[in-house]
């Protein structure tokens, strides 16, 4: 039994998302006490326990500790089963609870498998604090596909705060060995496309949006308008290219300018830090680098805490991996490596 402080670090729910995602992938039973411990609500979130019992479930897994506000969990899984499967994030509580954040945690041991699985996912699909679903679509797993995973994604339909009632299917392809990768030159700007969306909205909104993006980057930036569905009010802008993407949602009272600008200000930022990777990327790839065959490094914008945790928890159970150069809040390099080698791909 691997035993975690969860209030390491960061101390949030990446913790237990990439700790019980590990634990399943390598049929390794785990304890975490503290969990969220230093969060206003501590202990397990509808969003937390939503991924604890998915990832039970494709594990048949023995838990204890799993329900709302608990801050201690057992997880001991026994096998893990590829296969069809349904999740609802807001089940038990009606919630916009991320569909995202419950793909990131089913994704790596699903990959693993020799067998493929199909998911499909509801919940929330564009709401804070998690990235939006179409920044896994254009960004993320494009990403992985250069690791040798492959998985295919689809919005059925577009859900935003407070209620949710979004859905995506998922279909993933199995790839037991995954390869190295070399990230260090900047991506080619003129690569980068944006989306601008809104949901029960009026037009003009989006379209303030796309002109704002427009005239902040450059006219000739390709920007897709997209009137979404819905149950509730939203928008969104994504400015996205190769491994980089930079989002925001739009809020009651907010201009339609400003979240543009949020967008546009954050690639401005990994623009001139002369980065690969973006900083929510860097997060998200270090648990498929850590089990990839051969050496990886990548160039990031910004170091992080939340990085950083990812990278304790990760060498909990894999041992020594990673090499940070780079101070917190900077500009850094990542060196990831594994026993084995392979061609590096994506340079």
């Amino acid at each position: 039994m691997l035993h975690l402080d969860g209030s390491y670090g960061e101390g949030g729910g990446q913790i237990l998302r990439t700790a019980l995602s590990l634990a399943a992938a390598l049929e390794q039973p785990v304890h975490i006490d503290q969990i969220r411990a230093g969060r206003a609500k501590p202990g397990l979130r509808p969003q937390h326990l939503a991924g604890v019992l998915a990832l039970a479930r494709i594990t048949d897994a023995e838990v204890t500790g799993a329900e709302l506000h608990s801050r201690e969990l057992t997880f001991r899984p026994r096998v893990l089963h590829p296969g069809q499967y349904l999740f609802d994030v807001a089940e038990k509580t009606g919630s916009a609870g991320s569909v995202t954040l419950l793909a990131q945690a089913l994704l790596p041991p699903l990959i693993a498998c020799d067998r493929p699985s199909r998911l499909v996912l509801r919940g929330g699909t564009h709401v804070a604090w998690s990235p939006p679903v179409h920044y896994l679509l254009y960004v993320f797993l494009p990403a992985l596909a250069q690791l040798g995973a492959r998985v295919e994604m689809t919005l059925e339909r577009w859900g935003w705060y407070p209620r949710g009632g979004g859905e995506v299917s998922l279909e993933i392809h199995p790839a037991r060995q995954l390869s190295g990768v070399e990230w260090r030159t900047p991506p080619d700007y003129r690569d980068f496309r944006a989306i601008s969306a809104a949901s029960r909205l009026p037009e003009h909104v989006a379209r303030r949006q796309a002109e704002r993006l427009k005239s902040r980057l450059g006219g000739d930036l390709p920007v897709e308008l997209v009137q979404a569905g819905g149950l509730d009010a939203g928008s969104m802008v994504l400015l996205y290219g190769p491994r980089a993407g930079f989002d925001a949602l739009g809020a009651r009272g907010k201009p339609a300018e400003k979240v543009a600008d949020e967008a546009a200000d954050a690639f401005f930022v990994f623009r001139d830090r002369r980065a690969a990777v973006d900083r929510h990327l860097a997060d998200q790839m270090v648990p498929y680098l850590a089990r990839a065959r051969g050496s990886s490094s990548f160039i990031t914008p910004e170091i992080t805490l939340h990085l950083l945790t990812n990278l304790w928890v990760i060498e909990q159970f894999l041992g020594p991996t990673f090499e940070v150069k780079g101070e917190l809040g900077e500009r850094g390099e990542i060196r990831c490596g594994r026993i084995g080698s392979s061609t590096p791909a994506g340079k």
